[in-house]
Order: structure tokens, then sequence, then C-alpha cells
């Protein structure tokens, strides 16, 4: 019996881009385009009916943009169906925008770069798919610097209790987590297993109320457990 494909939604108001994506990922066996859709509220309402595992979804559209389709989307009962709801990734121009940041606050997965090639939007997705963060990063970092709430003294109100909630082995794997580490290369570096990793990663996710890795990497800087503008030895310390 064969594996059930992947199931992506391409929501772009590029009617060029949408059949470029769809013929990239058609092509491989694992995957389905299952709907495509032109702007936000037909995202939404597609994801609804279709319930794909992965959204790609445009930042710019017209009528509903790509940030508040998701907000909908990601927000609880926002799929408007049983199971969890669809990862989401968002499609940019630009590598640097306030939307993508605010996308990842809402709880998208990650992002790509239109301009992105074929081998690297498959890997995205399958990405995405099994739970993984879409985030170099290099480019998290400048995003942080750019576009996080200044802390000033003054930290995200959930950040003290919830942190403190955290063993100190949450609370390392969070901080390599914040690096964009994966759950392989987090077990290499603290000699456990990848599944005791996830066991860590899953409590931490649970702890401080956050949808995914994405989400978790902005809460870490956010809340000044990862320092922005001081590399990436600064998640370690």
């Amino acid at each position: 019996m064969s594996e059930p494909k992947l199931r992506v939604l391409v929501a772009d108001d590029q009617e060029l881009v949408r059949a470029g994506f769809r013929m990239i990922l058609e092509a491989q066996p694992d995957i389905e385009v299952v709907a495509e859709a032109p702007d936000g509220d037909a995202a939404v309402r597609l994801a609804r009916r279709f319930r794909p595992d992965v959204v790609l979804m445009d930042v710019r559209m017209p009528g509903l943009d790509g940030l508040e389709a998701t907000r909908r989307l990601l927000e609880p009962g926002g799929h408007d169906g049983a199971g969890s709801p669809p990862r989401v990734v968002i499609l940019t121009t630009f590598d640097l925008d306030e939307y993508v940041y605010a996308a990842l606050q809402s709880g998208a997965s990650g992002f790509l770069l239109k301009d992105v090639s074929p081998e690297h939007l498959v890997g995205a997705v399958r990405t995405v798919a099994v739970g993984d963060a879409l985030l170099a990063p290099s480019i998290t970092r400048r995003l942080v610097e750019r576009y996080a709430r200044p802390t000033g003294g003054v930290e995200v109100a959930v950040a003290p209790a919830a942190l403190a909630s955290l063993t100190p082995r949450e609370t390392e794997v969070f901080r390599l987590v914040a690096r964009g580490m994966s759950n392989a290369e987090i077990a290499e570096r603290l000699i456990v297993s990848e599944a005791t990793v996830k066991t860590h990663v899953a409590g931490v996710l649970a702890k401080l109320g956050l949808r995914n890795r994405a989400q978790a990497v902005v809460f870490a800087y956010e809340s000044g457990l990862v320092r922005a503008g001081a590399g990436p030895s600064a998640a370690a310390g």
C-alpha cells in the first residue's frame, strides 16, 4: 500500500507563479497540488475545503492578504476541520519583510523567496510537512534585528513565568532550536537520541503555548533568551 501524498495548496495572485509551482511539485511522486488560490479569501476557503498538509502563501495579494489569511487558518478552529491545521510557508520577493516576520509570529512555519530553485521548493514542502521550521539562522537574525519588538528592559508578557517553567535541558534545547538547528543536529550536539530531542521540543512548545519551531525562534528573540545581533553563539549562553 503506497504512502499518502503530501497535499499542497498554492496561494498567489500571479497565475504564472501558481502554474510554475504546480508543475514543479506535481513532478514529485509524493506531492499533490490539491488547489490554487488567487487571493487570501480563496486560500482560506479552499484550505478549509481540501485540508492540505502545506499551504504556500503569497504575502501580498489583493483583498485579504497572506498575513491575515495565515492568521485565520492558524487560529484555534480556523481551519474548520478535525486534525491539525496546515503548515503555512510564506512566499515573498523580499527576504526582509515585516509581513514575513508578522506571519512567523502568527505561526507560519517559515518562508521562501519566489525565485527559489525547484529542488529547494520541493525540499521545503517536505521539511515543513514533518514539523520542522524553514528558517535560515542568518536571515532569521536579520529579520529579528529589524522587526522584533525592542525589549528595552520590558520582556514579552508571557516570558518570565513561561520560561521559568522549562527544565534546564528544555531551555538548552530551546536555545539550539533558536539557532535553527534540526532535531538531528541537536541530538548530535547533546549526545542524545532524536526521539529525546523531539520530546523536549514538544515540551517547550506546549509550556510556552507556541504552534511550531518558527514561532519558537521568534519568541526566543523577543523574550530575550537569545540576543539579536550577537551572532549564532548568542543562543548558547
